[in-house]
């Protein structure tokens, strides 16, 4: 051990230090810049092609599009007016409730 250290003095030892500067970021680059489909992977994060949505490129299936977001738009309005009908119901009813049991 005491020959190496010896050897690192002066000039030696300058350039062994360049050279860990120098290729310890390209060790640290290859390493993680190599093999990234196997080594940083989590399968099922992306949908695939079956899952994500396809653009309508035809005039029929834009139209179809827009019909099917429209009617799930109004199937949502429904639902929440019926809810809010719902709570308003409850409200009214928790408030007569109150008031026949103040008299």
């Amino acid at each position: 051990m005491s020959s190496i250290l010896r050897k690192l003095q002066g000039g030696n030892l300058e350039v062994f230090k360049f050279g860990t500067y120098v290729l310890f970021p390209i060790g640290w680059m290859y390493y993680f810049g190599t093999n990234l489909d196997d080594r940083f992977t989590v399968t099922g994060f992306w949908p695939t092609a079956e899952q994500s949505h396809k653009i309508p490129l035809e005039r029929d299936e834009i139209d179809r599009e827009i019909a099917r977001m429209r009617r799930v738009d109004a199937v949502k309005l429904e639902r929440r007016k019926a809810r809010e009908a719902s709570e308003a119901q409850a409200l009214a009813q928790g408030q007569t409730e109150t008031m026949s049991s103040q008299e």
